[in-house]
């Protein structure tokens, strides 16, 4: 019998105890013993709930009991959720999460502090809720060299862009679906300006490339600047429009960053929509390799969680090695170094865009009829650079064009 305590009972917290329950069976034989929540730590009153009998108050009671080896925090935040990881790790338990933020900014000290332990810190479901992602990238491609991770990795976002596209909604009218539809939340700030996406591309990041990436080190931009003209646009040239997370070996350096994109729409992410999640990884030896699947939700999060309790439980007297070391000042590259093609709009002229920008094609004239008739009352240009770094974007703009929007072109791969 393993003994486990679950801190928080909230969306997260509920669903880990109610899928152990329910897929209990199945999951003592898999891992040759049984699996049972003993505490369930939570402020609140739950009054007539089915594991009413488990609940606590108090964090010491589950610190200061031997029985208890597996602590799943399901807090969120970085306030009591890090003062109970320590803790529980620092009393030889090993500790299981989702909590994204916790690991993005304090994971290199709590994966340090479980290994002079010789117990357990997991994250899968930090980062893609129910699709594998960390374990198959520090296990399964471990032997490759990775060059690059990018991919949509929040599902909030992903729905508001598939909604202006599909529905030639508004943004704002997007964002107010989303929310009517659980999709988001009233404050959605972490979502739409990349916060979110942010935390989970420097966790992957961080596992990927060996050292601890900060969310603070990685230039976010979100999409509250996507406008259905940029929709319009991206789709006459035949891309469409998604928030990316993106890290990418730079030499020695790796560059980490969030963005909206123009993607293909032959790429095989362009097909991923609504609330789904996808990620590619590039080795040098596996090629690319595509995980896509339901990024959050109660159950979807809480197969990650469980899977991470079930390894943790049949290694409880041997640590599994997954994590990274400590940041190394100078790691995290600029990506304003990144080349790439660049999609403008503007109320430039045309003659003045191809005299400072040289060659460059046109969104306008893929346009309807109607549309370009709208568009000749707005008076806009709308064009994609040549293959540019960042910087050199952005001296040829201070030649009085101003950007109403500029957004990277993803590169085929």
């Amino acid at each position: 019998m393993i003994n486990i305590a679950v801190l928080g009972y909230g969306t997260v917290g509920s669903g880990v105890v109610s899928l152990l329950d329910k897929n209990a069976a199945s999951i003592s034989g898999k891992i040759g013993q049984d699996i049972k929540v003993k505490y369930i730590l939570d402020i609140r009153d739950f009054g007539g709930d089915p594991f009413g009998s488990l609940f606590v108050k108090t964090f010491d009671t589950i610190v200061n009991d031997p029985q208890i080896a597996i602590v799943v925090e399901a807090i969120g935040g970085t306030g009591a959720a890090l003062e109970y990881t320590r803790r529980s790790l620092e009393a030889g338990k090993s500790v299981i999460t989702s909590n994204k933020e916790l690991v993005a900014e304090h994971g290199s000290d709590l994966i340090k502090l479980a290994m002079s332990k010789e117990v357990n810190y997991l994250f899968e479901a930090s980062v893609g809720g129910g699709i594998p992602l960390i374990r198959p990238l520090a296990e399964c491609l471990s032997a490759n060299i990775i060059s690059e991770i990018y991919g949509i990795l929040n599902g909030t976002t992903n729905y508001i862009l598939t909604s202006m596209k599909k529905d030639n909604a508004s943004f704002d009218d997007a964002l107010f679906k989303a929310q009517q539809e659980g999709y988001a939340e009233s404050d959605p700030t972490a979502d739409i300006e990349g916060h979110d996406t942010c935390r989970k591309i420097c966790i992957l990041a961080s596992l990927a490339f060996g050292r601890h990436i900060y969310p603070n080190e990685a230039p976010t931009t979100g999409i509250s600047n996507v406008s259905i003209s940029d929709m319009l646009y991206a789709k006459s040239l035949g891309y469409e429009i998604k928030l990316l997370g993106r890290a990418k070996a730079v030499g020695d350096k790796v560059a980490v960053y969030v963005a909206p994109h123009l993607i293909s729409t032959l790429h095989t992410l362009s097909g991923i929509n609504y609330v789904m999640n996808g990620v590619m990884i590039r080795g040098n030896a596996v090629g690319s390799v595509l995980l896509c699947g339901p990024g959050a939700g109660k159950m979807p999060t809480a197969s990650a969680v469980a899977g991470d309790i079930m390894n943790a439980a049949k290694h409880l007297k041997a640590r599994k090695w997954i994590g990274w070391s400590d940041a190394d000042k100078g790691f995290a590259a600029d990506p304003e170094l990144l080349d790439s093609a660049w999609y403008i709009r503007t109320d430039a002229p045309r003659d003045k865009i191809e005299r400072v920008f040289g060659s460059v094609i046109f969104a306008n004239d893929g346009l309807s009829d109607a549309d370009r008739i709208s568009n000749a009352k707005n008076a806009e240009n709308t064009f994609i650079t040549s293959v540019i770094n960042g910087s050199k974007v952005d001296e040829l703009l201070s030649h009085g064009i101003f950007a109403k929007s500029k957004f990277r072109v993803l590169g085929d791969h």
